[in-house]
C-alpha cells in the first residue's frame, strides 16, 4: 500500500492506494477516507504516456506531464503536486547521524553543505523516484558533519547520503 498527498490546484487528497502486478490494472484506493475503485490502463507504461482511467466505473480521459507537474482533463488544465507521505516517515537511518535513502532513486538536489546547523526533520537533499519527489530530512537537531551524495547521482536503497551530528 502506498500513502501519497495530491494536490490539484491547492485542493488535498489523502490517498492510499492498493496496487499489485497481479491485479491487471484493477485496483483499490482510499482517497480522504473514501474507497474507490481504479481501472488502470498501462501499469507499466510511464505516466505521460497514459490517455485514460476508470473510477467508481466512470472513465476520464486526462493527460499527466512527464515530470508529474500537471495534468489536463475535460475541465482544462490543473496544476499537480504528488508527495509520497510514506518516504519521511519510513527513512532508513542508523540513529548515529547517518542519513540512508528511503527508496532507489536519483539525487535531484542538496539543499545543505557540511558545517550547516539543521533541525529535525529539515529537508536535507530531494531523492526523485518514480517521478516523484522524496524529500530526505534530518532525524534530530545537529550539524552536517557530511554529504555523500551528488545531484544526478543514482543511489539505492540504503546507500548513505548523509551524516548529521
Amino acid at each position: 500500500m502506498s500513502k501519497i498527498e495530491v494536490k490539484i490546484d491547492g485542493h488535498c487528497f489523502e490517498v492510499e492506494l492498493t496496487m499489485s502486478p497481479q491485479c491487471g490494472g484493477i485496483c483499490s484506493a482510499e482517497v480522504n477516507g473514501e474507497t474507490v475503485q481504479l481501472v488502470i490502463p498501462d501499469l507499466d507504461g510511464s505516466p505521460d504516456e497514459m490517455e485514460w482511467v476508470v473510477i467508481d466505473d466512470r472513465p476520464y480521459e486526462l493527460t499527466l506531464s512527464e515530470n508529474l507537474n500537471w495534468i489536463k482533463a475535460y475541465s482544462g488544465l490543473h496544476k499537480l503536486d504528488i508527495q509520497d507521505m510514506d518516504a519521511a516517515v519510513t527513512r532508513p537511518h542508523s540513529g548515529d547521524g547517518r542519513i540512508k535513502a528511503p527508496i532507489p532513486g536519483l539525487i535531484t538536489r542538496i539543499l545543505v553543505q557540511p558545517g550547516d546547523k539543521v533541525k529535525a526533520d529539515q529537508t536535507l537533499l530531494v531523492l526523485e523516484a518514480m517521478k516523484m519527489e522524496n524529500e530526505v530530512r534530518a532525524p534530530f537537531d545537529g550539524v552536517v558533519r557530511s554529504i555523500q551524495a551528488t545531484p544526478g547521482q543514482t543511489v539505492l536503497r540504503n546507500d548513505v547520503l548523509a551524516e548529521v551530528k
